[in-house]
C-alpha cells in the first residue's frame, strides 16, 4: 500500500505519513493535490507532497486520508518546488507555507460554492420598458432606471441604491435585465477596444527595454534604478507587449493595494488584453476566480501585491516588481517571506527576466547589481522633458509652528493654490495628534497593552493604539486628577488637514491615509478627484510617497522627517532617505517646475545635506562602505529569533536555551542576545529577540536548523509562542 507523506498547517516543521483514502487508486493520488486528513481531534486540508512506498512509523499506527479533494494537482509542480524551497530558506513549517500559498476558498473541507452574477446588463425589452410601468415594484424600478443610465451595474452600484442582488434576479427574470459576467469579463469587453497611445521612448528607456526584451526566454534578473518620473511604467509597458506577443503571461507586482486600480486602468487602457488584479481588497471569490484563471492561461497580465508571487501560470515569461525596495514585499507575522526575492526565485525556476524596479532601490539590490548578479539599468532623467524639483531644507529651529507648520511653507502653499496647482503635505503618522496630556498633572494617555502612546482620532473620538488596535473613549477630563486641560501634543493628518481647512477655506483638502482609505473604493476615488487637476491640497502618510501620479502637484512639504535619522535601527538612516526621495518626487512631474520643502530641527544632518546636494545613488554607495565596514547586511546575513509570553522572563530563558543548542560563539557565526524587543509589552504579551550575525549564508542556516529543532524539542509553556524571521527588515 502506498504511504502518503502530507504537508499539514501546523506549527510543527515536519511532514506527516497517512495511508491513502478509501477507494483511491494509486494512479490519481499526485503530489499538489488537496487531501482532508485527521489531525488531532481536528480534520484539516494537506497537501499531498510525495507517493512513497514506506513510512518511519509503523504502517499499523498510520490513519488513513478521509478524502482526497482534487481530481487533479491543486498546486503544481514547479509551485510546490517553491513553497517547499521557501519553507527550507525561511525556516517555517512546510504546512504552513503551502497552506499561504493558496486562496482562502481552497483551504477548507467544503468546495468552494459558485459566485452569483457580478454585473447586470439591460435587454432590449429592459431599454424599451420605461421605468414607471413597474410602479408596484418601486426597487425594480429604480435599478431599471439605474441600467438605463449605465452599460453595466455591480453589487457596489446595488448597494448605493439600496437595492439586494435579488431585486436584479427579479428583473432577468422579467427579460428585462441579463447577467453579465463579472468584473473581470467586463474588463476583457472594455479592453478589447483598447487604444491607449504609446509615447515615444527616449534612449535611456530605450536601451532598457532593449535589454530586457533580448533576455524573454531565459532568466536574467535587471535592476532598474529610474529617477521619479523618469517613465519606468512605460519600460514596463513596452516589455509585457513583448511578452505577450511570445504568447507568455506576465505577473507585475505593486506594493500597495492603492496603486492597484490607477496601474490597472493604466494597462486596460493600453492592452487588448484583459488585466487581473489579485489583492486583499477583493472578495475570496474574486481571488478565486482570478487565481484560477492565472493558472488556465486566460489572464495574461496579473497585477497584485505581495501575495501574488504565489500565483500559478500557465506560462509565466515576465516578472516586474514596481518600488522593489518597499518594505510591504515582506510578510511581517507567520510566513516571513520576502515576495522580491521569491520573485527572482520564480524567474530562475520559469526561465525568465525578472526586472526590478524603483527610484530609491534597496541597498541589498545595489550591492547584487554592483558583484554583477544583476544588471543594472538606469534612466536619469524626466521623462517628457520634466525638470526634477528644487529642494530646500527649512530650519524650523526658534521657530513658531502652527499645528506643525511654518508660515513661511504655508506662504508657499497660497502661492501654489493662488496659481491653479496643487500641493501636497506629507507625514508619516496619521490621528490627530500622537499624544494626549493633561496639563495640571503631567499624565499621559499610554496604551495598557503596549509600551507606546494612544493616539488621538478625533473625528471618531477615539483614543487608538497602532500597534495593538486597542480603543478607548476619548476623555473629556483627566482620568487621574478630572482636569479639564487636555493638551494635544504633535500633529497628525487628521490635525493638518483641519488646520488647512481653516487656512485655506476656499479649496478642498483631500487626505489620504489608512482611515480615508479603508472603504473598497475610496482610494481610487480619491485619486481620480485629484486627478481633476483643481487646485487642493493634499495631506498623507507614506500612502502617497508610492507610485502616484499627480501631475498638477508642483509644491511637497515634508513634515517631521527628523525621527528616522536617530533611528537605533542601522536602516534608519536608508529608510529615511527612500521616504524623502519617494514623496519629493510627487512634485512637477509635468509640464510645471516642482518645489519641495523639508521641515527639519537638523539642516546639517549627513544624511539630508547628501541626499539634497548629491542625490540617492551618492548616498546609497555612502551607505554601502558603512555598512561593508560593520559587516551588516548586504555584506553580512542575519536572522531574529523572536519569542512571546506573558512574561518577559520566560521568553528570555526559551531563547537562551536555543542560543545554548548552537554550542560555543565563533567567528563565523555570532549570537546576540536574548535582549527585550525594542518594543517589549505589545499587545499584553512580552517579547524578546535573539539575533544571529554570519559572514556565510550556509552558516546561518546551518545555525538556524539547529536552532529549529532545539525548539521543537522544547515544550512551550505559559502560552509562549516563537518565530524565525530570516533576512530580518526590521527589530519589531
Amino acid at each position: 500500500m502506498p504511504i502518503l507523506e502530507v504537508a499539514i498547517p501546523c506549527p510543527l516543521r515536519r511532514r506527516f505519513d497517512y495511508l491513502p483514502p478509501a477507494g483511491a487508486e494509486p494512479h490519481q493520488l499526485q503530489p499538489g493535490q488537496r487531501l482532508l486528513v485527521p489531525f488531532g481531534n481536528r480534520r484539516v486540508v494537506g497537501l499531498l507532497l510525495a507517493v512513497k512506498d514506506d513510512s518511519s512509523v509503523d504502517t499499523a499506527r498510520l490513519k488513513p486520508a478521509l478524502a482526497l479533494l482534487d481530481e487533479q494537482p491543486t498546486l503544481d509542480a514547479e509551485l510546490l518546488a517553491l513553497g517547499q524551497w521557501a519553507a527550507r530558506y525561511y525556516q517555517h513549517p512546510i504546512g504552513d507555507c503551502l497552506q499561504q500559498m493558496l486562496p482562502a476558498r481552497l483551504r477548507r473541507e467544503k468546495p468552494p460554492r459558485e459566485e452569483p452574477p457580478a454585473l447586470w446588463r439591460l435587454t432590449e425589452a429592459g431599454a424599451a420598458t420605461a421605468p414607471e410601468a413597474l410602479k408596484r415594484a418601486p426597487q425594480q424600478a429604480r435599478l431599471l432606471a439605474l441600467l438605463q443610465r449605465q452599460p453595466l451595474v455591480g453589487r457596489a452600484e446595488l448597494r448605493d441604491l439600496g437595492v439586494a442582488p435579488g431585486i436584479a434576479r427579479a428583473l432577468c427574470d422579467k427579460g428585462l435585465a441579463t447577467p453579465a459576467g463579472d468584473i473581470w469579463q467586463a474588463n476583457g469587453a472594455d479592453a478589447s477596444a483598447a487604444t491607449g497611445h504609446a509615447p515615444t521612448l527616449n534612449a535611456e528607456q530605450q536601451q532598457a527595454v532593449t535589454a530586457v526584451a533580448d533576455s524573454l526566454g531565459r532568466f536574467a534578473p535587471f535592476l532598474l534604478e529610474g529617477v521619479t518620473g523618469s517613465g519606468k511604467t512605460e519600460v514596463y509597458l513596452r516589455l509585457i507587449e513583448q511578452c505577450l506577443a511570445r504568447g507568455q503571461q506576465a505577473l507585475v507586482l505593486v506594493p500597495e493595494i492603492g496603486l492597484t486600480p490607477q496601474t490597472l486602468q493604466r494597462f486596460q487602457r493600453r492592452f487588448s488584453e484583459p488585466v487581473t488584479a489579485l489583492h486583499s481588497g477583493l472578495s475570496e471569490g474574486e481571488r478565486l476566480r482570478g487565481w484560477q484563471r492565472a493558472r488556465d492561461g486566460e489572464a495574461r497580465i496579473v497585477i497584485g501585491t505581495r501575495s501574488a508571487i504565489f500565483t500559478p501560470f500557465k506560462a509565466l515569461g515576465l516578472i516586474i516588481v514596481d518600488e522593489e525596495h518597499d518594505l510591504s514585499y515582506k510578510q511581517q507575522d507567520g510566513f516571513r517571506y520576502s515576495a522580491r526575492d521569491l520573485a527572482v526565485k520564480r524567474a530562475a525556476d520559469n526561465h525568465c527576466p525578472v526586472l526590478l524596479g524603483s527610484a530609491t532601490p534597496a541597498l541589498e539590490s545595489l550591492h547584487n547589481a554592483e558583484r554583477g548578479r544583476y544588471q543594472l539599468l538606469r534612466l536619469q532623467h524626466r521623462a517628457g522633458g520634466a525638470k526634477p524639483p528644487s529642494v530646500s531644507l527649512l530650519d524650523t529651529r526658534e521657530r513658531a509652528l502652527q499645528d506643525g507648520l511654518s508660515e513661511q511653507v504655508l506662504t508657499h502653499i497660497d502661492d501654489t493654490l493662488a496659481a491653479g496647482n496643487q500641493a501636497l503635505v506629507f507625514l508619516n503618522r496619521r490621528g490627530f495628534s500622537p499624544v494626549l496630556q493633561c496639563h495640571g498633572c503631567g499624565w499621559l494617555a499610554d496604551c495598557r497593552h503596549c509600551d507606546a502612546r494612544l493616539t488621538v482620532h478625533v473625528g471618531r473620538r477615539q483614543l487608538r493604539c497602532h500597534h495593538c488596535d486597542a480603543v478607548e473613549p476619548l476623555p473629556s477630563l483627566c482620568p487621574q486628577c478630572h482636569n479639564p486641560q487636555l493638551e494635544y501634543r504633535g500633529p497628525g493628518t487628521e490635525r493638518l488637514e483641519m488646520a488647512l481647512q481653516r487656512r485655506f477655506p476656499q479649496y478642498p483638502v483631500r487626505r489620504i491615509d489608512r482611515d480615508t482609505t479603508s472603504t473598497k473604493h475610496a482610494m481610487q476615488t480619491l485619486v481620480e478627484d485629484v486627478r481633476e487637476g483643481r487646485p487642493c491640497v493634499l495631506v498623507g502618510t507614506q500612502m502617497l510617497a508610492k507610485g502616484h501620479h499627480f501631475p498638477d502637484v508642483t509644491t511637497v512639504v515634508i513634515l517631521d522627517i527628523d525621527g528616522g535619522l536617530f533611528s537605533a535601527d542601522y536602516r534608519g538612516a536608508e529608510r529615511c532617505g527612500q521616504l524623502l526621495v519617494q514623496v519629493a518626487g510627487r512634485a512637477g512631474r509635468a509640464d510645471k517646475p516642482g518645489r519641495v520643502l523639508v521641515q527639519t530641527h537638523c539642516p546639517e544632518h549627513p544624511v539630508l545635506r547628501s541626499l539634497v546636494d548629491h542625490g540617492y545613488p551618492a548616498f546609497a554607495r555612502a551607505l554601502l562602505a558603512e555598512r561593508q565596514l560593520m559587516q551588516l547586511p548586504p555584506f553580512g546575513h542575519a536572522a531574529l529569533v523572536r519569542a512571546d509570553a506573558s512574561r518577559l522572563d520566560s521568553a528570555e530563558q526559551f531563547l537562551a536555551a536555543l542560543k545554548a543548542a548552537l554550542g560555543p560563539p565563533t567567528p563565523v557565526c555570532q549570537a546576540i542576545g536574548p535582549l527585550p524587543a525594542p518594543m517589549t509589552r505589545k499587545a499584553g504579551r512580552y517579547r524578546a529577540v535573539l539575533l544571529l550575525q554570519t559572514e556565510r549564508r550556509a552558516a546561518l542556516h546551518a545555525a538556524l536548523q539547529r536552532l529549529c529543532d532545539a525548539g521543537e524539542s522544547r515544550r512551550a509553556t505559559g502560552g509562549l509562542r516563537w518565530s524565525v524571521d530570516v533576512d530580518p527588515v526590521d527589530m519589531y
